[in-house]
């Protein structure tokens, strides 16, 4: 090592445990303002925070003359794009919230914790806050003696202009939940001209104080204290999942860096005890004494011990994503080696079949034949038999539909009350009541299968097809 590369080392150590002499170790009393640094892993963090960018912006996508996906729960009827759902079609929404808490064990056993680190709304906007509070308290040395600092004007300026970016946040978040309900548009009238209902201005003032408190206050406790999932992670891990860990073999014995040491020359691991790690963590958690609960495995601990290899010349990856076999010098076990991946997979797979298939059978409209019970028939003074019925006409689609019905399958079949069509009305159960005549020498027994269709066709030319199968009956033989 060159002269000059030595003194710029000397001089990064300087500056390294001159920040780390600032630092304690947070046991729960007082406020974590964790140290941001720039690094692959924070910049990965900020990429996948972007996806609940969808969630703002999801609810203004519209389709035709609606919004794009819209829970309409008043109506019970869901709108995705051009499908639409309906309580009798909600079995497919069972299948997709199995598929992802399916996926979230898969996920974790492969990678561990990685929707808290990355996606978990906590997580995200907790990160937003403190990058509003860093911008304007400064770095966590400056915050915290901002903290303890007596009430002047300039503190109350900074506070009040926090506290108001956080409720607006939190009341916009409220806003973007509720517009997935309501059509968003409507809602911003809504709020502008104080109209809103009770159940929208309630549930927004929820989001507000919920986002406000959480991420504002509670932070990293709300980790720790109010979610089960930090707590039932450790049964979905196991020795193969790949998780942030501290290299012990390589690290200790830890040693802090003396000025003018020579590399050559140290009896030390690799770990020169900066507590930087520990330093940018979220949930002040150090990840040199293994795993614990309150570790989120965002990676930002990667980040910071890399930084400091990088300043004294050392390989990086002291805290890496690896798992404890690999890291133990075992060999890593391939996903076709571990069962549970495979049981998950399946699961997966026979849960997205079923989405598929349920949004690839759905019908525009549907129809229910409900055969009148009293009487089963009646004698007719021709001779005739009737019978009476109930057809319930489900529309599925986005309009209303003129619907045709007709009934086959016996000779001589005249069918009465069919003879305008059925106006169906969009998302709504239509119904219509018809009455099927038969001669007597048409049946063949007591009960004679009849198949029922409804036929209707959109603006658009398309033409929807249903039928059921009902029964005649008639006297006994």
């Amino acid at each position: 090592m060159s002269d000059n590369q030595q003194t710029k080392r000397d001089a990064a150590v300087d500056e390294l445990y001159e920040e780390a002499g600032h630092w304690e170790l947070n046991t729960g009393g007082e406020t974590i303002h964790a140290k941001r640094m720039p690094g692959k892993w924070r910049t990965r963090k900020w990429l996948a925070n972007a996806f609940w960018l969808f969630l703002f912006l999801g609810p203004y996508l519209r389709w035709g003359d609606r919004q794009a996906v819209l829970f309409d729960i008043p109506n019970r009827q869901f709108h995705i794009f051009g499908v639409t759902v309906l309580p009798q079609d909600f079995w497919m929404l069972a299948l997709l919230l199995l598929f992802f808490a399916i996926l979230l064990a898969v996920v974790t056993a492969m990678a561990g914790r990685v929707w808290c680190g990355f996606f978990c709304f906590q997580t995200v906007w907790t990160d937003v806050y403190t990058w509003i509070e860093e911008k304007l308290e400064g770095a966590p040395a400056k915050r915290r003696k901002f903290d303890k600092a007596p009430w002047t004007l300039d503190k109350i300026r900074i506070l009040a202009t926090k506290h108001i970016l956080w409720l607006l946040i939190g009341f916009l978040t409220g806003v973007a939940f509720v517009g997935w309900f309501v059509d968003a548009f409507q809602l911003w009238y809504q709020i502008f001209t104080f109209a809103l209902s009770t159940t929208v201005l309630t549930t927004l003032v929820m989001f507000t104080a919920g986002t406000y408190v959480l991420a504002g206050f509670l932070r990293e406790q709300t980790c720790f204290w109010l979610c089960p999932y930090a707590r039932i992670q450790a049964v979905m891990v196991d020795n193969s999942t790949a998780v942030p860990t501290y290299d012990v073999h390589r690290g200790e014995p830890r040693g802090r860096v003396k000025k003018g040491q020579v590399e050559a020359d140290r009896s030390t691991g690799d770990c020169v005890d900066c507590n930087q790690c520990v330093a940018v963590c979220p949930t002040g958690v150090d990840i040199r004494h293994g795993q614990q609960a309150g570790c989120i495995m965002c990676g930002l601990c990667i980040d910071a011990c890399d930084a400091v290899m990088d300043k004294l010349g050392r390989p990086t990856e002291l805290i890496r994503y690896e798992s404890l076999d690999v890291l133990n010098g075992k060999e890593g076990r391939p996903l076709y080696k571990r069962p549970r991946i495979w049981v998950y997979g399946a699961v997966l797979t026979l849960a997205l079949t079923g989405i598929a298939y349920g949004l690839a059978s759905i019908d525009a409209i549907e129809i229910k034949v409900l055969h009148a019970r009293l009487p089963l028939y009646v004698l007719q003074s021709d001779g005739s038999i009737q019978n009476k019925y109930t057809i319930k006409v489900l529309n599925k689609t986005s309009e209303d539909v003129d619907v045709t019905l007709t009934a086959s399958g016996l000779k001589g079949l005249v069918l009465v009350g069919a003879d305008e069509p059925v106006i169906a009305r969009h998302g709504r159960v239509t119904p219509r009541t018809l009455f099927v005549r038969v001669p007597p020498q048409s049946l063949t027994g007591e009960s004679v299968p009849l198949l029922f269709r409804a036929e209707g066709q959109d603006s658009e030319g398309s033409v929807f097809v249903n039928e059921r199968v009902s029964v005649f009956i008639g006297p006994k033989r």
